[in-house]
């Protein structure tokens, strides 16, 4: 018998995209967690993995289709000899991660599992894509997430009742965690194996529920006057956004309805720079290039444990402030796609040359169009450098829900005054935005200033 395999979901505020390839044949078996198609969304370009093992019958899309979550791609022939389902994880020539937005819930790239039933039975796998089939949707979240709210929980429309929270899977400080933020377990769809709910999970439904995808869409989308008929007063050529494009303008006019405020300074890195030249060859055996961003990384990093409040986010809708204990750091990424922002997980916790390596990777995977959902989430500060395109200052716009985000200009040589006389410097200007809501301006300055000074003197952050 014949079953369909649908576009499952892939993230929070991710419904449709474009195929950009196909990568099975009619004809072909595909086991479960295989690729079969790569879709370009609003956040990245993902490959598909199937949910079903059998022999393809149908491809009901093509390259440059638009096709939406639930939407039917495959027709498969679910018998299949047990030989020729292998263990997946070794026999796939390069096993893929889901490319779902793993702390924001991937639960439905794999179907969900009723009932347990006896593992050499063929049968019951036509049952699995129904059962994640009737599976109710999930609420879409923000593109940037709050990785951690405490915020009333709005029990779904269609909750499903059925499932006691004993039955979840869930380790005992996973439950105490839920308790702690009131929520109900049974209502949170797991991402471990075997549909095992994690910490990560408890954040993603948190996040769900205390975000307003209308209130968001209300600011995004604020009445704009027509545009006129420019072909009236010459040639024009009409060009559609990418899907990348689309949800960054989305994104940045939702961004700049907090209050910023710009703060500019500059930094000494004269001694900064004689240390790149001195030990960037040490850095690049280990595989990765000793940049001035990789060196700020660090640097913010410990001014965000001596700032804490620039690693928080704005909860208007509870009247609250939720600061982050964790510092995760997103770096803009310049890429021919449009602007992405990996995220540098735990850099409090890393060397230089474990950061720089890390970016490198980073960097490299968005300008491939290989990152994940996952790899752009999470981040509690984030860091822009045009100083390798040029300009003086300018003002970057908050990557919302953070409050600030630090913009790095071309370094220059000018005249400063040392020691009676004008000596040339390698000066580096810097710009921190901050959202005045949480941030006064007395505060940002001190930040500020404590970049300025880790980049000129390292020595004063051990101090």
């Amino acid at each position: 018998m014949a079953t369909e395999f649908k576009i499952p979901e892939l993230g929070e505020n991710v419904e449709k995209g474009d195929v950009t390839r196909v990568l099975v044949k009619v004809g072909d078996v595909v086991r479960v967690d295989q690729p079969v198609i790569e879709l370009e969304t609003d956040k990245a370009t993902v490959e598909v993995p199937s949910s079903i093992s059998g022999k393809v019958l149908e491809i009901k899309v093509k390259p440059q289709d638009k096709v939406k979550v639930g939407q039917t791609i495959l027709v498969v022939d679910p018998v299949v000899q047990p030989a020729d389902v292998p263990n997946r994880r070794s026999t796939d020539p390069k096993p893929q991660r889901r490319s779902t937005d793993q702390p924001q819930d991937a639960a439905s790239s794999a179907p969900a599992q009723p009932a347990p039933t006896p593992a050499p039975t063929p049968a019951p796998k036509p049952e699995k894509p129904a059962a994640a089939e009737s599976a109710p949707p999930r609420q879409p979240a923000a593109v940037v997430d709050i990785t951690t709210a405490r915020a009333p929980v709005t029990p779904p429309q269609q909750a499903a009742p059925s499932a006691a929270a004993g039955a979840v899977p869930a380790a005992p400080s996973v439950r105490r965690f839920a308790r702690e933020l009131g929520v109900d377990i049974a209502q949170v769809s797991g991402t471990g194996p075997g549909g095992r709910v994690n910490q990560e999970d408890v954040k993603s439904f948190v996040r769900t529920q205390a975000t307003s995808p209308a209130r968001r869409a209300a600011a995004a989308g604020a009445m704009a006057p027509a545009l006129p008929d420019f072909s009236k007063w010459g040639e024009i050529d009409v060009r559609p956004m990418s899907n990348i494009r689309r949800k960054t303008a989305e994104h940045l006019a939702v961004a700049w309805q907090a209050p910023h405020v710009t703060q500019n300074d500059k930094a000494d890195i004269t001694a900064l720079e004689e240390f790149r030249q001195s030990y960037g060859p040490r850095v690049e055996k280990a595989g990765g290039k000793l940049t001035v961003t990789a060196i700020i990384i660090k640097v913010v990093a410990a001014a965000l444990a001596k700032y804490p409040q620039f690693a928080s986010s704005v909860d208007t809708e509870n009247q609250s402030i939720v600061f982050k204990k964790y510092c995760h750091i997103g770096v803009a990424v310049d890429t021919p796609n449009g602007l992405l922002v990996p995220v540098l997980r735990d850099a409090n916790r890393k060397t230089v040359t474990q950061i720089a390596v890390e970016l490198a990777q980073l960097s490299q995977k968005a300008r491939d169009k290989k990152l994940t959902l996952e790899e752009m989430a999470g981040s509690v500060f984030s860091i822009t450098n045009l100083g390798g395109i040029g300009g003086t200052s300018f003002t970057p716009i908050i990557n919302t829900p953070e409050v600030a985000i630090l913009g790095i200009s071309r370094t220059a040589i000018e005249p400063v005054y040392k020691g009676g006389q004008f000596v040339p410097r390698h000066m580096l200007p810097l710009s921190l935005s901050y959202d005045h809501r949480a941030i006064d301006g007395a505060d940002a300055a001190r930040f500020l200033r404590f970049v300025a000074d880790g980049l000129e003197q390292p020595l004063t952050m051990v101090l």
